[in-house]
């Protein structure tokens, strides 16, 4: 009777270790997702908190809109041409009287002339809460031919706020007196404000 017993307590062990090792598994996969997504987050936190410094320290204008605005949002980007141009990246948009910050994703595409790559930031001013509360749920695309000028000293006329949002650009060589950002569609990212 003791060897029966035994035989079946090693038999239910051999049975259900597996399924106990697959559960630390998940359990485990699960944190590194989360692990993942904060290790996003606080990247995306970075960039938004140095590319928003950037332009306010290089454009008056900037600063005087950033003081209008009920929110602001940075998005980190890369775009790659070849005949046809495609990119993407993250970013976070902030409500500047909660602090609530929202983790978005943004995807551009369309015909130029050229070959290479280009990363830079997008910076936006939100002239209201109720205009950022539309962008962050109801994303937003930009038609072709959207442009904004930068305001800083030696470029052209300062941006203003139209349609609610005041839009600049930052890349390796600064911030660019018109910031073209046609053709690209800025909506929530899911996964990361869960």
């Amino acid at each position: 009777m003791k060897k029966l017993l035994s035989l079946m307590v090693v038999v239910g062990l051999s049975v259900a270790s597996p399924a106990v090792w697959a559960a630390q598994d998940e359990a485990k996969s699960e944190t590194k997702k989360d692990a993942s997504a904060d290790e996003k987050r606080a990247e995306m936190d970075k960039v938004a908190k140095e590319a928003l410094a950037e332009v306010l320290e290089k454009s008056d204008k900037a600063k005087e809109l950033y003081e209008k605005a009920a929110g602001w949002a940075v998005f980190d980007n890369l775009r790659i041409t070849f005949i046809l141009s495609g990119g993407g990246g993250t970013g976070v948009a902030v409500n500047k009287a909660s602090g609530k910050r929202t983790y978005m994703k943004m995807g551009t595409g369309g015909l130029s002339l050229g070959i290479g790559a280009q990363k830079y930031q997008v910076i936006m001013f939100f002239e209201s809460e109720e205009r950022l509360t539309n962008f962050i749920e109801k994303g937003w695309k930009v038609e072709s031919g959207a442009d904004a000028a930068a305001g800083s000293k030696g470029a052209a006329v300062g941006t203003a706020f139209i349609d609610g949002i005041a839009v600049y650009k930052i890349t390796e060589k600064g911030l660019m007196a018109s910031a073209d950002i046609s053709g690209t569609k800025y909506s929530l990212n899911k996964k990361l404000n869960q």
